[in-house]
């Protein structure tokens, strides 16, 4: 059974920093590309951040680059979103995707709440 379990949401001040987790399982973590995807209330779902499988390559959204770093760990099946200097408009459900040429797939989504 495939799974994609995020956690690490929560509500914190603008500044604030966290780090979202996404652990994998019933497939084979290691041969896709993970990605971080959010959507706010009202808006469309957009791509964040996103990592080769080997870790090799990252690319960032224009709004959070310089302050969000993608991670992955193939022996642990995570990937990681480190978010630093969160701005109230980085609030959202954060979800973690998985894609290879033959599947893909979601996690249910984390909320992150950026408020003072």
């Amino acid at each position: 059974q495939v799974q994609l379990v995020e956690s690490g949401g929560g509500l914190v001040q603008p500044g604030g920093s966290l780090r979202l987790s996404c652990a994998a399982s019933g497939f084979t973590f290691s041969t896709y590309v993970m990605r971080w995807y959010r959507q706010a209330l009202g808006k469309e779902r957009e791509l964040v951040a996103s990592i080769s499988s080997t870790g090799g390559s990252r690319n960032y959204a224009d709004s959070v680059k310089g302050r969000f770093t993608i991670s992955r760990d193939n022996a642990k099946n995570t990937v990681y979103l480190q978010m630093n200097s969160l701005k109230p408009e980085d609030t959202a459900v954060y979800y973690c995707y998985a894609i290879n040429s033959l599947n893909n797939y979601w996690g249910q989504g984390t909320q992150v709440t950026v408020s003072s």
